[in-house]
């Protein structure tokens, strides 16, 4: 795992920990006071009123001490899942302005250790540990064990995987999102041949998250010889839900289907037999359409590896938590 091995065991991590799960648009901080404990203190910050993580960290940091008064504690140990590539000492975030160096800010927290990982390897971390009431399932709940991959629309597309070994659960972090995305059907051909006018390379990014959902949208309305508007992603998802628009309805359809094929790509790829689930903000704003969309139709229509997309169980998630639960999981699975 990026960074795990080099920083915080559970036996010689002291408390407290202070987690995060920082994306595009917003940061997710929460506090593990002690062993045992779940994560508490949870609170959001939006990532364009800071600077820094550095600066959101310390006005989460205040805000508790001031909720928790004496019993306050500086964090000792933390844990950052960030939403881009997370193998070097500089952190730039793809899709915010947000950037800085692991050590400083050990430094600036005046941490004893410090674990910064990607948002997905830490969201993948999270789904041994999922329960029932924390996923809404097609059908058969994924089974914990062997391998499991997570696929999360949000601001941009994350993708991950864990695969449980007898030291414990692995998690692989990639950019799968950035991805060639491919069409099963001629409307599908039609719509991505239309995005490649405006973009050289059709990742799976472009279209299936908040930033793609407008440009698909446009792609879909082309597609349809139907007028576009400018359109946010909220307004896109509302309309479709809400059948006030047929172009809209349509580039919901087409999402869940493109998405739906391209997570069977992915538990091919690595094997997810024990499971694929579905990360991300946007979503879990279906509700029921996502379970009555083509989405399942789309994963297995794999030709003859249908039968073997037929027995891997899907799942959304639907614990805003998770990720946070990941980083701390991969603490407390580290080696000092």
């Amino acid at each position: 795992m990026t960074d795990a091995t080099s920083s915080c065991s559970i036996a010689t991590a002291p408390y407290p920990w202070l987690v995060a799960d920082i994306g595009g648009s917003n940061a997710r901080f929460g506090w593990v006071a002690d062993k045992d404990q779940a994560i508490s203190h949870v609170h959001t910050l939006a990532v364009n009123k800071f600077d820094t993580p550095i600066a959101a960290s310390e006005n989460y940091l205040a805000r508790l001490q001031e909720q928790l008064g004496a019993a306050y504690q500086a964090p000792r140990c933390a844990a950052f899942a960030v939403a881009t590539a997370a193998g070097q000492d500089q952190i730039n975030f793809t899709n915010s302005h947000w950037g800085f160096s692991k050590a400083h800010v050990q430094a600036a927290l005046q941490l004893e250790r410090f674990l910064v990982i990607n948002d997905f390897e830490a969201l993948a971390l999270s789904l041994p540990r999922l329960q029932a009431g924390q996923i809404r399932a097609h059908g058969t709940l994924p089974k914990h064990h062997g391998t499991l991959a997570v696929v999360g629309p949000g601001t941009g597309l994350g993708v991950g995987s864990v695969i449980e070994t007898r030291h414990g659960w692995i998690a692989i972090p990639g950019e799968g999102g950035h991805a060639s995305l491919a069409a099963t059907d001629d409307f599908e051909s039609a719509v991505l041949s239309r995005v490649r006018q405006e973009f050289t390379h059709v990742s799976a990014e472009r279209l299936l998250s908040g930033i793609g959902l407008p440009v698909l949208y446009r792609a879909v309305a082309h597609t349809m010889n139907q007028a576009s508007e400018e359109l946010s992603t909220e307004l896109i998802v509302e309309r479709g839900l809400q059948n006030q628009d047929a172009v809209c309805r349509q580039t919901l359809d087409t999402f869940c289907a493109l998405l739906g094929s391209f997570c069977g790509s992915i538990a091919l790829t690595v094997g997810a037999r024990s499971g694929v689930y579905i990360g991300g903000g946007i979503v879990p704003r279906f509700g029921d359409y996502f379970f009555a969309s083509r989405f399942r139709e789309k994963f297995e229509a794999k030709g003859r590896l249908q039968p073997y997309l037929q027995q891997i169980p899907t799942a959304l998630i639907t614990d805003t938590l998770a990720a946070l639960n990941g980083a701390a999981f991969a603490i407390e699975q580290s080696e000092a």
